[in-house]
């Protein structure tokens, strides 16, 4: 591609790109400042929900250690594309001399550290607070913040012996590891039998960890982690889980499966009450269209049990660990990664169908009789992500997300109880992204509308009364922050 640089004008070049960076992040700054401003003087001080930390990640580590753009495995950071999962898939290895420890320079060291400060907004509308109107009053905060903070090292112990550690840091101090695994990888000399042991993300087509949405309301999938109104279910799809996974890939890995064993505790810590397991089982396949680009489509199905009560000593506390009467539940789907107009639009499809044992729909122990007109609680959801590619700094994101239940854990409740809708639209701009460090510019505005459930209640009312339908309860989250690596 020609240039209207010279050789020897690169040094002009580079003051040319880096008055150019400049004057794009001043313009986007006062661009944001002044929305800020204006949301300011309109708005009333309240209480809301902080903002959620620990979601992206990225490791411009392995760049540094393959002398390799960060492009080469991001779509736009920190989202993988295909180049990236072979990488991944492969054990964080390109199968060449430099995967082995051995082989690093002693300088080297495999390990991001992440945050995001932030000025970020949040209103919801309906709130039962004292003196409120029927209705309910408008509940409001805004103010600077910051996220939590990540620091993750991945890499090889040894060729085809890989590993990731995520200790992470709540924005309130609160620790935890979200991830902590050891993978041994191609075994049997085979790409296609690769182990996982430890903590780790499910294999979700569309990962909720690696994609490019921050706030309070839009940094998280709905469908992921729905639980209907009632059920003491507190499984979540996008949650990191415990046990063992077992995977295999084609050589490009245009061709996936995994299966996964994981303890029946929804990634927490600690030995399971119940002594159950619960399963996963995923398959992809992609494929090129023409100047369209890659397409890839995959299922997925996730079964598990839960307790409904524990054994007590002396008709006290209940006893930990001697969680009884399990009963079961499953979450089953599609998902898709689809692009058009020669990759610049990527769409990402999902797809969900959700079911609760009726004792875990209802909260009952199932030891005692169910309530009257108790049934198990069946719903669907999903969602379509786009993102827009204007440039390789700039990217558009926008979320639709719906959730219908369509039975209720009792009939006596209003047809649409639980029921979501929910709208994200942003950007993320890249002023710089290098092998050793990145920053995004990223602004984000979500609304969230439930049927009948409220978010935040200042007299400890837990709903609001409704009879055939209930009223949709608005949330809003209005983000502008820097999310940083290094």
């Amino acid at each position: 591609m020609g240039s209207q640089y010279s050789g020897g004008d690169m040094g002009e070049r580079a003051r040319h790109l880096a008055k150019k960076s400049i004057l794009w992040l001043a313009l986007s700054l006062f661009l944001g400042l002044l929305l800020f401003a204006v949301i300011l003087a309109d708005s009333r001080s309240a209480s809301a929900e902080p903002l959620p930390g620990g979601n992206v990640r990225a490791i411009p580590a392995f760049a540094r250690k393959y002398g390799l753009p960060c492009s080469a495995c991001h779509t736009a950071w920190p989202e993988l594309n295909n180049f990236g999962q072979v990488f991944r898939d492969n054990g964080y290895q390109l199968m060449n001399d430099r995967d082995s420890p051995i082989w690093q320079n002693p300088s080297y060291w495999p390990i991001t550290f992440r945050m995001t400060p932030n000025w970020h907004r949040e209103r919801t509308n309906h709130q039962p607070v004292d003196g409120a109107p029927p209705n309910g009053s408008v509940v409001e905060q805004h103010g600077f913040d910051l996220s939590g903070m990540d620091v993750w090292t991945a890499g090889t112990l040894y060729k085809n012996i890989s590993f990731s550690l995520l200790p992470s840091l709540d924005s309130d101090g609160t620790f935890g590891f979200e991830n902590a695994f050891v993978r041994f990888d191609n075994l049997l000399n085979s790409r296609w039998v690769n182990v996982k042991f430890g903590k780790f993300e499910l294999d979700n087509l569309i990962s909720e960890k690696r994609f490019l949405f921050l706030s309070a309301n839009g940094g998280f999938y709905q469908t992921y982690h729905f639980v209907p109104v009632g059920a003491s279910n507190d499984f979540g799809l996008g949650d990191n889980q415990i046990g063992v996974e077992l995977m295999g890939h084609s050589a490009n890995s245009y061709t996936r499966y995994s299966a996964s064993l994981v303890s029946s505790n929804s990634g927490n810590p600690g030995l399971p009450s119940n002594r159950t397991y619960d399963g996963y089982v995923t398959f992809s396949q992609a494929f090129q269209v023409g100047r369209l680009g890659l397409q890839r489509l995959g299922g997925y199905a996730y079964a598990g049990r839960r307790p409904t009560f524990s054994q007590t000593f002396g008709g006290g506390e209940p006893i930990p660990g001697t969680g009884l009467g399990n009963k079961s539940f499953y979450r089953v789907g599609f998902a898709g990664d689809l692009y058009i107009l020669q990759g610049k639009w990527e769409f990402l499809p999902f797809f969900l169908h959700g079911y609760d044992n009726v004792f875990l729909g209802t909260a009952t122990p199932a030891n005692v009789p169910l309530p009257a007109g108790a049934q198990a609680p069946k719903w669907n959801g999903g969602f379509i992500e786009t993102h827009y590619y204007y440039s390789p700094q700039l990217v558009l994101t926008g979320r639709y997300e719906i959730i219908r239940m369509s039975r209720q854990a009792l009939t006596s409740n209003p047809s649409n109880l639980g029921d979501i809708d929910a709208y994200t639209a942003g950007y993320r701009w890249y002023p710089i992204m290098f092998s050793r460090a990145g920053l995004a510019w990223h602004n984000e505005f979500s609304l969230v509308k439930t049927a009948g459930s409220i978010p935040l209640s200042g007299n400890g009312v837990g709903s609001i009364p409704c009879t055939a339908t209930c009223p949709g309860v608005w949330s809003q989250s209005l983000l502008f922050g820097f999310d940083f690596d290094f």
